[in-house]
């Protein structure tokens, strides 16, 4: 029996083999599970909790020991976004030379639609990719996400909102007294009490992500070149080297007695409107750990073209086909539900620092 290549589960693996793009921030802080993080409903759990920093007690050898309550969690239940970017393959996609293909190609049209077909998936999970980088810078800097579905008018969007706070505000913000660009500025003593806004609930502190001008302030301040210059105490580095495309370390600070990464994030997205946009915005900072928090997918349902009936798929990409016959056209949805959320209640401390 011939193998169809535009079946869906032919598909899935193809494009499960495709090399995914490098997403910084949400491979270091948002990794996932196959295991317990891609979920066979559409639905997705989301649990975490505080950290804790509780003792073991001292017991009479007669008592045997003393019984500890476990530590309670939170559960929610949310529904993730749905993301669906599509390609259309046309006749006349097949009458051309595609990118990359030689001059005098003797390449068939269906060898070429296969090629176009795979390199078209690789193209749409890489918009998904950037997709999920911008959730997660937002949910670093915001404690939450708002998603816009668009719908049959494209200049209109369903806005939906994800907090991962009980307050009327984000709890998990810093405002310094004075700002970093300032002369009188302490860099220093506003990273020791961000360190304790995680520390103290036995959350760990390892990574200050910031804004490229963020990053230039802190190496060029007075206080922190002068200690980094004394050759008798261990203050810190200055080695850059680089995490990923776009993140680098550039500094390493004692910040109460724990190594701190100063990293550099540059990275820009196009938005709607065509302008380049930072993924971590001007002037901020945020303070947190590698793992801390995670990328939940949900399944996706989808109306079979083979057979019309609606099938239900798990992963991170879930691939659909359509062909017309009347208007010669073949269609490539790639589509994912990604939520992504915290471990643990406010692993991110986000500041303002600059004027």
């Amino acid at each position: 029996m011939a193998c169809n290549f535009y079946d869906t589960y032919n598909l899935l693996m193809a494009v499960q083999q495709l090399t995914p793009p490098s997403t910084f921030l949400r491979d270091r802080y948002f990794p996932t599970n196959d295991t317990t993080d891609v979920f066979s409903s559409t639905y997705v759990l989301a649990e975490y909790k505080d950290g804790s920093k509780r003792l073991a007690p001292f017991v009479a050898p007669r008592k045997g020991g003393v019984t500890m309550l476990r530590q309670g969690y939170e559960m929610r239940q949310y529904e993730p976004p749905f993301i669906a970017p599509r390609r259309m393959l046309t006749v006349d996609n097949l009458k051309k030379r595609g990118f990359g293909e030689a001059l005098l190609s003797n390449l068939t049209p269906e060898q070429r639609q296969r090629a176009l077909l795979l390199s078209d998936a690789q193209e749409l999970s890489e918009l998904i990719s950037r997709r999920e980088e911008a959730m997660a810078a937002e949910v670093m800097q915001t404690n939450g996400c708002i998603m816009k579905h668009i719908a049959d008018d494209k200049t209109e969007s369903d806005d939906m909102e994800v907090r991962f706070y009980t307050e009327g505000s984000n709890p998990a913000q810093f405002t310094p007294d004075v700002k970093w660009d300032q002369s009188t500025a302490k860099i220093l003593a506003d990273l020791e009490a961000m360190v304790r806004l995680l520390t103290g609930r036995g959350l760990p502190a390892a990574d200050l992500v910031c804004a490229p001008d963020v990053a230039d302030t802190i190496i060029r301040n007075p206080e922190i070149v002068g200690l980094l210059d004394n050759r008798r105490y261990e203050m810190g580095s200055v080695e850059p080297s680089v995490l990923a495309p776009g993140a680098a370390v550039i500094a390493r600070l004692n910040v109460l007695g724990r190594m701190i990464n100063i990293i550099s994030y540059d990275e820009t997205y196009t938005d709607d409107d065509g302008d380049d946009q930072p993924f971590i915005t001007s002037g901020n900072c945020i303070l947190t750990a590698p793992g801390a928090g995670r990328t939940l997918y949900g399944a996706v349902n989808q109306v079979e073209q083979s057979d019309g009936e609606f099938h239900t798929y798990t992963g991170r990409r879930v691939p659909k086909y359509i062909s017309n016959a009347e208007g010669n056209t073949r269609t490539i949805t790639l589509t994912s539900c990604p939520l992504l959320v915290p471990n643990n209640k406010n692993p991110f401390i986000v500041a303002s620092v600059l004027t």
